[in-house]
């Protein structure tokens, strides 16, 4: 599809709840629309929020032709900003509460790192401090360059569900697809190129601000390791594993991601119950996390926490033996 219009390096769209609420701000994946993506979980936040998403360029509602500047994860924060200061009338220095998955997720640790004051809290999805590899999103970017968006479509559907759920979802699914292959190619071309160079794990000891890193246990792109770098890094970072969930935890378990937002924003009591539903998708259990996060700071080389976290997990009933086992395994893949 060819780029048209005026430059808009994002653009926002309005998901629901009232004006005078706290205003919750939602990242997009790469190839989805905020609204295709958030749609579900946006009705429920809009409870206790007012809820805007931004569209990547080319991306939903973003139909304006790219400038020429390269689209970087900082120019794409700095858009983020500039989209909250014009809902709130203009005046810079709005805070805001931010949820964002995948590149979504990436723009949300950008925020945290360049605007500190501004972002309350950040509930990062299936995202990473780095994502994959230069060398892969170059490569992408030629396959979309020769060949359209459409291109990504099969790998995508690999990529992006946990296992099931396109079958049991066909209809979200297929809205999530329809969206890919109605994005813009110079659009995603541009934003491969920001993930490309995206690389801030040396920096994650910088961000302040309460931070969830939500990882789906089936996520390929961003496995729970990833997620575990950036809650280990932040200083003040948790990690929760959804089960049986890919790589678009906003639109395979609405619910509990919902849930997860507004608990970090305004804290456990507050949070809604996630609805008694059997298809409602659980968080792993404390022995599960447990390992996954051992395994995440032994592949990270950090034994200092790996010890501190065997400890805790050692004291709350977590097998020794499951627990040296995850640690090895992390180790092996270092």
């Amino acid at each position: 599809m060819p780029s048209r219009g005026a430059p808009v390096p994002v653009t926002a769209v309005r998901l629901g709840g009232r004006p005078d609420l706290p205003l919750l701000v939602l990242g997009p994946s790469l190839g989805t629309s905020a609204q295709t993506l958030w749609r579900e979980a946006a009705r429920l936040l809009g409870e206790r929020f007012q809820v805007v998403g931004w569209d990547l360029p080319g991306h939903g509602h973003n139909r304006g032709r790219l400038g020429p500047d390269p689209v970087t994860m900082e120019s794409l924060a700095a858009d983020v900003l500039r989209v909250v200061d014009d809902l709130t009338g203009g005046f810079g220095g709005a805070s805001f509460h931010y949820a964002g998955d995948s590149v979504g997720g990436a723009v949300g640790l950008q925020l945290l790192l360049d605007a500190p004051e501004r972002v309350t809290s950040a509930t990062l999805l299936c995202t990473g401090a780095k994502i994959g590899t230069s060398e892969a999103w170059t490569d992408r970017q030629g396959v979309v360059t020769a060949s359209g968006t459409a291109a990504m479509v099969d790998g995508s559907r690999q990529r992006w569900f946990g296992p099931g759920y396109a079958d049991r979802e066909p209809a979200l699914a297929g809205a999530l697809l329809r969206a890919l292959v109605a994005a813009d190619d110079a659009g995603y071309v541009a934003v491969c190129g920001a993930l490309a160079s995206f690389d801030v794990r040396d920096r994650l000891g910088e961000i302040a601000a309460p931070v969830l890193a939500v990882a789906g246990s089936d996520d390929g792109p961003t496995p729970p390791t990833t997620l575990a770098e950036i809650a280990e890094g932040v200083q003040q970072g948790r990690l929760v594993v959804l089960d049986g969930v890919g790589h678009l935890a906003p639109v395979e378990a609405p619910a509990e991601v919902a849930r997860l937002v507004t608990e970090l924003a305004f804290g456990p009591d507050e949070a809604p119950e996630p609805d008694a539903d059997p298809t409602d998708t659980p968080t792993l259990d404390a022995r599960s996390q447990a390992l996954v996060e051992v395994a995440a700071l032994a592949a990270l080389g950090d034994e200092d926490r790996v010890a501190a976290r065997v400890e805790r997990a050692v004291a709350d009933g977590v097998p020794a033996d499951d627990l040296a086992a995850a640690r090895h395994a992390g180790a092996a893949a270092r």
